[in-house]
């Protein structure tokens, strides 16, 4: 009984983000519960010296040991496995920008995407990091979202996702100067096709329904304010139709989300960053999940920032990183069905 249990275990890669933020912190509240170690055996890519360090700070109900690996081959069942990426001293300075923290960001997330191809680990959660401190001649990239699909090669969707709903996000990190040049036919859509795709097989929606965001206010107001959601957005959405993929639209935002409109639908498509992410955050910001769909490897993250404010005074809550880790594991679990219910039965 307990070598299928094993089995059925899914291996949790996690990044240990930005050492001087709340990284560490959610990361072993999350896993201080030991029914965690149920359903996940968790595998950190950082230091048990940083996360002796991040323990004592914190006043956990219950006790946390560390079992400090080299390779994630080494990992064992109900163990915190701690992949030391070096035996060197980490300088750790609560709360503050440092080129080490960046460094060490980078080492973790490198490591683990390794790991993932190789296929020692199951699925990828990224801890917050700096976008600031991360930067780097190998890391040329504004977040998590676009370094993996630069890492696997392919296009990919940040869907932000809680219990009331799920947005993607068309243009991701990019300067709101920059969101109309950027919204071609083309990206949006690969985009809302990628969604499509990703709330079937990833979520378990069979006919997924689509709500997409106007850019103008009230999508244009017919002319009288802009005719960009006419003319761009509009022949998308008719175009997808086409290909038996329900998208509707488009919806002014102020309304859509006002009304609750989006109790409608199981997806919607926000065009930029705050369009999607301030109601996201306003109905779920301690528990929401950040999930990137359309990498050829699951993904989540929590949906806050490294909160360097609080870092070290143990006033960050846990609930959005151990809901990215069940997201990770139901979505893994999603894909296998989907995939063997979809298969070719002929040899």
């Amino acid at each position: 009984m307990e070598e299928k249990n094993n089995k059925s275990r899914v291996r949790v890669a996690i990044t240990q983000g930005d050492i001087n933020g709340v990284g560490y912190e959610v990361i072993l509240k999350t896993f201080s519960d030991s029914r965690m170690f149920d359903f996940c055996t968790p595998v950190l890519y950082g230091s048990t010296k940083v996360a002796s360090y991040h323990k004592k700070l914190l006043a956990l109900h219950q006790d946390i040991a560390f079992n400090g690996i080299h390779d994630s081959k080494e990992a064992v069942d109900r163990k915190f496995n701690v992949v030391n990426l070096t035996s060197d001293e980490i300088k750790i300075d609560i709360g503050k920008l440092t080129e080490v923290a960046g460094l060490q960001s980078r080492l973790s997330l490198n490591r683990a995407c390794e790991d993932l191809r190789k296929g020692l680990v199951d699925v990828l959660v990224t801890a917050p990091i700096s976008k600031k401190n991360i930067q780097s001649p190998d890391f040329d990239f504004p977040g998590h979202t676009e370094y993996l699909s630069h890492q696997f090669g392919c296009s990919s969707l940040m869907i932000m996702v809680c219990d009331r709903i799920r947005i993607g996000i068309v243009t991701n990190h990019l300067a709101l100067k920059d969101v109309p040049s950027a919204l071609t036919h083309n990206l949006l859509y690969d985009k809302l096709m990628l969604m499509n795709e990703s709330l079937k097989r990833d979520f378990g929606v069979p006919m997924p329904k689509i709500a997409v965001l106007a850019l103008d206010p009230h999508a244009g107001d017919n002319g009288v304010i802009g005719d960009f959601d006419m003319k761009v957005i509009k022949p998308v959405i008719d175009e997808v139709q086409k290909k038996n993929v329900l998208a509707y639209g488009p919806y002014p935002s102020d309304g859509f989300f006002g009304s609750n409109e989006f109790n409608k639908f199981d997806g919607v498509m926000a065009l930029y960053h705050d369009q999607g992410l301030i109601p996201f955050k306003l109905m779920s910001f301690t528990e929401g999940v950040n999930y990137t769909a359309g990498l050829p490897y699951v993904r989540t993250s929590p949906a806050h920032g490294t909160a360097f404010d609080i870092a070290g005074k143990d006033k960050a809550s846990e609930q959005s990183f151990r809901s990215a880790v069940y997201l990770a594991c139901n979505i893994l679990r999603n894909r296998k069905e989907y995939d063997e219910l979809t298969a070719d039965p002929l040899p």
